[in-house]
């Protein structure tokens, strides 16, 4: 792979081979040597050869070896090219949705940390397979919510209304048919609409460090000091099971409609065939599952807020700051044409002014969120009108530089305490979570500086977990 330095922070991936287009690889200093310890680079390049791909593929500072196109890849495809279940990845909208609440972290110590951690779990299932817990969801609330997304649960009194204008596509995506899901995916996801799940997902209680920008986390409701709650979890199971059955019907009909497959991970259909229409309607399905299990978790954060404090949600004064997707296949609008944007690791970054923004962040652009490895930080930013040149897209996270299987094998367990500090976790045996430790992780102030030199975001507050919810794989 030849990367050819191209800015302030940016590698062009010079076209070569089977490539129809180059990519875009943005690191700084710091980052650039771990380019070259994956295939990340080379599985960019297998995107690149894919009918229909516009210049460039893009890769973020966060960017490391997936299936199919690496997390932390944008692949926007145009009209009459590829769809890619493995170029929207296994946890379909896997995103991050941020709380804000009127408290003060100083108020809360290890002790009723502790009590807060115990009475949400008691709420919210943590751990691979679990179901949900809240009885009222039926069969047939499931087949609501697949389709018409968070608004069916705010009917059934999880949240209010105003959610919906703080989520990427008001908490629904449109185009979703559950005929176009396997009786497998629908059996699996059924059960577990407000569940956590395990691996990088978790919940985190954090305390507000850094403000940098104070109009714009007064527009957003931040402010130092301030205690507010973040969510990472997905579409569970039923996303899962959507892209492993669609990644095997995909590779079958490649070969059928001329395309020659770089990798069986980026299998693919054209957007328009009936494959490809039913992988985006499948899809679909599953992005509107996953906003709808993270409105949950928030109802029941709140309540778990209200019984340990003694206060309602008003006095609380809980309100949810954005929710973004990760792993996703949108239509947009880039360079004056409809194109099919593919996300995998990647967060979209709309500036002030895009009108692809909710109206209630029209003027400043809507919050990214991006959160850190387990103890560390994150951070809530805006995108420029120079994240144009990536789709609106920026990184979603930190990235990892260890696989779970290296993580487990290499970091201690005086490493792992080390590396969380004072952060409280729920699990008691550190094996269950070491392949989350920050040190399986790129640094994520150096990720997050990439992108702010190169002039795609502008920081607006850094947050630091206090204690962190995870579940066992």
């Amino acid at each position: 792979m030849h990367l050819k330095r191209d800015g302030i922070n940016r590698y062009r991936l010079v076209r070569a081979g089977n490539m129809r287009v180059d990519g875009l690889v943005y690191a700084n200093e710091a980052l650039r040597p771990l380019l070259d310890r994956d295939k990340s680079l080379v599985q960019l390049a297998d995107a690149a050869c894919l009918p229909g791909v516009l210049d460039p593929v893009v890769g973020m500072p966060d960017i490391h070896e997936g299936f199919g196109l690496p997390i932390g890849g944008v692949m926007a495809v145009a009209a009459g090219g590829i769809i890619s279940a493995g170029a929207v990845g296994m946890d379909i909208n896997c995103g991050v949705r941020l709380i804000r609440t009127s408290m003060v972290a100083a108020d809360w110590d290890k002790e009723r940390l502790c009590k807060l951690i115990e009475r949400i779990e008691a709420y919210v299932p943590t751990g691979i397979g679990k179901k949900g817990r809240h009885k009222g969801i039926t069969a047939q609330l499931f087949e609501r919510v697949v389709h018409n997304g968070v608004a069916e649960l705010v009917q059934e009194g999880f949240g209010s209304s105003e959610d919906l204008h703080y989520i990427e596509e008001n908490g629904r995506m449109e185009g979703a048919d559950l005929g176009a899901v396997s009786s497998k995916a629908i059996e699996r996801g059924a059960v577990q609409l407000g569940t956590l799940g395990g691996g990088n997902h978790f919940i985190e209680i954090q305390e507000v460090k850094e403000v940098f920008d104070d109009h714009l986390g007064h527009k957003f409701g931040l402010f130092p000091g301030q205690l507010v709650i973040m969510i990472h979890t997905g579409s569970r199971g039923f996303g899962h099971q959507i892209c492993t059955d669609y990644s095997r019907s995909l590779l079958k009909v490649a070969g059928r409609y001329g395309i020659e497959l770089p990798s069986k991970g980026l299998a693919c259909a054209p957007i328009d065939s009936p494959e490809g229409k039913r992988y985006y309607a499948a899809m679909a399905c599953a992005v509107n599952f996953a906003f709808a299990n993270r409105q949950i978790i928030m109802a029941d954060i709140c309540r778990a807020l209200s019984d340990i404090t003694g206060q309602n949600q008003k006095q609380l004064q809980t309100r949810l700051v954005y929710d973004v997707a990760h792993n996703i296949a949108k239509w947009e609008k880039h360079r004056n044409r409809r194109v099919l944007v593919h996300r995998k690791g990647a967060t979209r970054a709309l500036p002030a002014g895009h009108d692809g923004n909710p109206l209630v962040y029209r003027d400043t652009g809507h919050p990214v969120l991006v959160p850190g490895s387990m103890g560390t930080s994150s951070y809530v930013l805006v995108g420029t009108a120079s994240a144009a040149e990536s789709y609106y897209s920026v990184n979603h996270g930190a990235g990892r530089t260890l696989s779970r299987r290296a993580a487990g094998a290499q970091i201690s367990r005086a490493e792992f305490e080390a590396s969380m500090g004072q952060v409280i976790y729920n699990i008691k045996n550190y094996k269950d979570i070491v392949d989350e430790a920050p040190l399986a992780y790129k640094d994520i102030d150096q990720v997050v500086e990439t992108l702010v030199e190169a002039g795609l975001t502008h920081k607006v507050a850094r947050m630091y977990p206090l204690a962190v919810i995870k579940g066992k794989d």
